[in-house]
């Protein structure tokens, strides 16, 4: 089954410029999908576009064989997270960041996960020097990040979109945000979709590489 069907699909900003043009794509339910190309060409304006921040200009798009709008969009982005190249942060503390989600009418039925499960979830992501009470506001830009994929991560979500989700993080950590995403694909059957601009690939999970280049979908590997 197809998590995403996508035909025909155009995107055009409010000065007229082309973003996306004709992209037709398939992802499967449970797929490692890795987008390549240059800067411009398209990539993290799809992602929104998938995350429903952007509306096509035309096009069809299908969420597991409906229309995205069948969902509403709070339900919806519950199960289709965005993690953005810059972090999304709220002034409050780390642990009212990571809580945030489960502040929401939507997610009301969601057990809100104690502070040794947020603990262990920052321990993870090699944020152990970063206390539950510290501000958010004093985390460097790829804590941040980290911050942010946590905080998808504890609502379990179906698809996770990473848009450069590596870009401010050294060596050691790029490698454990690149571990949990394949993790997440490989062991709990999410669907992800990464966009990168450096050469990483895949090493634990199988994986398909989209190239985006001149607003067009040139090449599917």
């Amino acid at each position: 089954m197809n998590i995403f069907d996508l035909c025909g699909l155009d995107f055009i900003w409010p000065d007229g410029a082309p973003c996306l043009s004709g992209i037709d794509l398939c992802v499967a339910d449970g797929e490692f999908v890795l987008f390549k190309g240059p800067s411009g060409g398209g990539k993290s304006t799809l992602l929104r576009v998938l995350a429903r921040l952007e509306s096509p200009n035309s096009g069809t798009m299908l969420y597991q064989g409906a229309p995205l709008n069948a969902l509403a969009p709070e339900r919806y982005r519950r199960e289709v997270c965005l993690i953005q190249q810059t972090p999304s942060i709220v002034s409050g503390s780390v642990r009212d960041n990571l809580l945030l989600p489960f502040s929401f009418r939507v997610n009301k039925e969601l057990p809100a996960p104690d502070d040794e499960a947020l603990r262990q979830g920052l321990d993870s992501l090699l944020l152990s020097g970063v206390r539950l009470e510290m501000p958010a506001a004093n985390l460097s830009v790829g804590q941040r990040q980290r911050l942010c994929l946590l905080r998808a991560m504890l609502l379990s979500p179906r698809v996770l979109l990473l848009d450069e989700p590596t870009s401010a993080l050294d060596p050691e950590s790029r490698r454990v945000v690149e571990d949990a995403a394949e993790h997440l694909c490989a062991e709990q059957g999410v669907t992800v979709l990464l966009v990168s601009h450096n050469d990483y690939q895949p090493r634990s999970v199988a994986f398909r590489t989209v190239n985006l280049t001149g607003c067009r979908l040139v090449e599917t590997v």
